[in-house]
C-alpha cells in the first residue's frame, strides 16, 4: 500500500502532525494485515509492504502459512479492512476540517524469494521477485485507474467474492 500526497503533507505540516498522520495510515494499513494473519515486512516511507504466506500449514517462525485460496481470502479480507479503517479515519478528519488521505493498494499472488539482504552492517528481512515487483505496480496503478485496491488476475481467480476486470 501507499499513501497519496504525503510529500506535500510533510511540507506543510508540523513534524508532528505528519508523524501522527503517518502512523494513524500505518495503524489503519498494518493492523489489518496483523488482524488478517498477514505479516508487515517493510516500512518503505509512507508505503507498506506485507505477505500472507503460502505454505502447507505446519508453521514457520510465527507465520501462518496457508493454501493459496486461503492466504489470497486473508489478503483481500485485510485489504477490505484496512478501507475500512481508512474510511474511519477519514471519517475522523472531516470532523476535525481536514482532507481526506487517500492510497492504493495493490494485491499479487506468486513465488517470491525471502531472507537477509543488504550488508553485514545493516541487513533487513524482506522479499525480492517479480510477484513483489508486480503487486508494487498494481498498487502505482491505482493511480491511474481512480481505485483504491487493485487485484492481478492471477489472485482475482483464487478468490471467492465477485471481482470486476479492469482489462489487462
Amino acid at each position: 500500500s501507499d499513501l497519496r500526497g504525503s510529500t506535500p503533507l510533510a511540507d506543510a505540516l508540523p513534524r508532528p502532525v505528519f508523524l501522527e498522520l503517518l502512523n494513524g495510515y500505518f495503524e489503519a494499513m498494518a493492523g489489518s494485515v496483523l488482524a488478517h494473519d498477514g505479516e508487515v515486512l517493510r516500512y518503505i516511507g509512507d508505503a507498506l509492504l506485507a505477505i500472507f504466506p503460502l505454505g502447507n500449514g505446519n508453521g514457520n517462525g510465527g507465520l501462518h502459512p496457508a493454501a493459496p485460496t486461503t492466504a489470497c481470502a486473508r489478503a483481500l479480507a485485510a485489504a477490505r479492512e484496512a478501507i475500512a479503517r481508512m474510511d474511519a479515519l477519514n471519517e475522523h478528519r472531516a470532523g476535525r476540517g481536514e482532507a481526506a488521505l487517500r492510497f492504493g493498494i495493490g494485491l499479487n499472488i506468486g513465488a517470491v524469494m525471502y531472507g537477509n539482504i543488504g550488508v553485514d552492517q545493516r541487513l533487513e528481512f524482506t522479499v525480492i521477485g517479480a510477484a513483489a515487483n508486480e503487486a508494487a505496480r498494481l498498487e502505482s496503478m491505482c493511480k491511474t485507474l481512480g481505485r483504491t485496491l487493485l487485484l492481478s488476475a492471477e489472485l482475482a481467480r483464487l478468490v471467492e467474492e465477485p471481482v470486476v476486470s479492469l482489462g489487462v
